[in-house]
């Protein structure tokens, strides 16, 4: 990223505020929704996926760690914000898949990895429109969700909305957002040691700019979310969802040219 015009970094910082906004005000889709505007900006995966894992790993821990103190600042009494039971037993599932993906992300050129980005992107953006979401209505639709959802979590940071479709039908509406971030956490710091592991740059002296960004999206994100949590945003995904196809296929182009 030193090599990079101005306006490029000011579209990435933009993006970043974008993806703390989408993690604190929805729990999920910080990385799903900012990753193919990223990569129009700079083709590069392994330039911003670690910076996108980074910004996860501190944000999500921090949420958490606010959020508990609250409860029980409050007094308030019960099993915490996070659902730790049915998070160890779905990472079970997980777990190889995840690995997986992560040998995939290392070892696939980045026109390959960014052409299944978009592609994922895609279907996802088409969900959206057409107010689809993944669902699952049984034990072995759950399982198949969470494996494909953990590869692709592992191959590009965007497998969430598999991963939701089952997390949210056993999680209690008021622990979703936490338990998600905590399994994220656990899943990025998967990630992160695979990275550090093959030598992959970090872009640590980017964080210095680009975590203010997320922080200011971020703070945004947690003063709407108790409004999310009440409000249905159809109309919200339906227009998301057409500009990421639009995004999508814009990228496809790109990477198959």
């Amino acid at each position: 990223m030193t090599d990079l015009h101005l306006y490029q970094y000011i579209l990435i910082g933009l993006c970043f505020v974008w993806s703390g906004f989408v993690r604190s005000g929805l729990g999920f889709g910080g990385s799903v929704l900012s990753l193919p505007f990223l990569l129009l900006i700079h083709n590069e995966p392994l330039v911003f996926l670690p910076l996108i894992s980074v910004h996860l790993l501190f944000f999500s821990s921090l949420t958490i760690a606010m959020n508990n103190r609250e409860q029980l600042r409050n007094g308030e009494s019960g099993q915490g914000t996070v659902d730790w039971p049915y998070l160890w037993r779905i990472l079970g599932i997980m777990i190889v898949p995840k690995l997986l993906g992560v040998f995939g992300l290392i070892t696939l050129p980045s026109g390959v990895l960014s052409g299944i980005i978009f592609t994922i992107v895609s279907v996802y953006a088409l969900t959206y429109i057409f107010n689809r979401p993944f669902r699952s209505n049984s034990r072995l639709v759950d399982t198949l969700f969470l494996m494909l959802g953990g590869y692709i979590s592992g191959t590009s940071l965007i497998g969430a909305p598999l991963i939701i479709a089952v997390v949210a039908q056993h999680v209690a509406r008021e622990q979703l957002r936490d338990t998600l971030f905590a399994l994220w956490f656990i899943l990025v710091t998967i990630k992160m040691a695979a990275f550090i592991w093959v030598g992959v740059d970090l872009q640590l002296e980017h964080h210095l700019w680009l975590l203010p960004c997320a922080a200011v999206g971020h703070v945004i994100g947690l003063r709407v979310h108790e409004h999310m949590l009440k409000a249905e945003t159809p109309v919200f995904f339906r227009v998301m969802g057409s500009v990421l196809l639009v995004i999508s296929v814009i990228g496809l182009i790109g990477a198959i040219s």
